[in-house]
This record gives C-alpha cells, structure tokens and sequence, in this order.
C-alpha cells in the first residue's frame, strides 16, 4: 500500500514547508508530523514516517529520531482515548503513580496498553507544563488536574458514554 495525504493536507504540508528557507525543509518536520499523525490513523507507523521522510527530503533515521524522542507521537496504534499523565516530579509528589495504579485498578491497562475494546490507551509522559496542577493528565487537547479516583472515574465514564466511530 502507498501512503499519500489527501490533496488538502498535502496543501497544507506545501504550505508549512514554503515557511522555512531553501534548504531548511526539516525545520517543517514537528507540524507535519502531527499531520501525518493526524491523517493516518491517530499514529505514525514506519511506513508514515518514511513518507514524511520522502516530502521533507530527509533520511527516514531523521524523522524516526524526533518522532521517538517526543510522546507527543504515537509509534503504535491508540485508543480513542489517550490519557496522558505526567510522571514528572511535582506530579510524582502530587500522586501520580496513584493515579496511574488506579486507571490500571479501573480499565486494566499499563502504561503504552490499550483496551481491548480500542477506547483507552494509558501513557506516561514528561512534564506537561501544568505542575501546579498536579497531578495532571491529557486528554486530547484537554488537560485534567488535580487529579483524584473520583476524578478519573467521572473522565472514564464520560468517555465511555461518547459513541464510537467506525474507525474504534
């Protein structure tokens, strides 16, 4: 199978990459990730990256070396929803790792696990800029904070009370 954006994104990566001087194509490397990301199925398979790799002119080890140093990218299949916490001290001080052992309590996933039924993936993540906050997670493009059992409980039923798309 050959990959390809759809014609708008591929717009949109032309448009993203005009941004940055001749020469300078791998600075458009962190938005098209998230495009291709976003195209492709919530995460970046090897043969996505290679793709990317292919537009920006770069070697695939360029795009692989980002694309695993970030956990904003997915390097396997997610879950409808990602629930991202924070393991970063303040957020450790705060009860993390409770709230990690108790969405393991809840759905029976480990961090980088996904329900059986594709709704939830649990990831551990570095800081993500809310400590005061904490303990925090993402969720999507929504942070949760302060973070308590009953909290995660509200956050598990909503999501699971959401229909679910022909894709999950």
């Amino acid at each position: 199978m050959s990959l390809c954006f759809s014609a708008d994104k591929l717009k949109e990566v032309q448009q993203i990459i005009a941004r940055y001087p001749e020469g300078r194509q791998k600075s458009a490397l962190l938005p098209v990730l998230h495009l291709a990301q976003q195209e492709f199925g919530g995460w970046l398979s090897t043969e996505v990256m290679d793709y990317v790799a292919g537009l920006l002119q770069l070697q695939p080890i360029e795009v692989y070396e980002v694309a695993t140093f970030y956990s904003m990218y997915n390097l396997k299949p997610v879950g409808k929803h990602l629930l991202e916490v924070c393991q970063t001290g303040p957020c450790m001080l705060n009860g993390s790792e409770g709230i990690v052992a108790y969405i393991y309590e809840r759905l029976g996933i480990r961090p980088g696990e996904t329900t059986t039924d594709g709704l939830f993936t649990l990831k551990t993540v570095e800081c993500l800029g809310a400590c005061g906050y904490a303990p925090m997670l993402q969720h999507g493009k929504y942070y949760r904070e302060h973070l308590t059992r009953e909290k995660i409980d509200e956050l598990i039923a909503s999501c699971s009370a959401q229909p679910v798309s022909a894709s999950h």
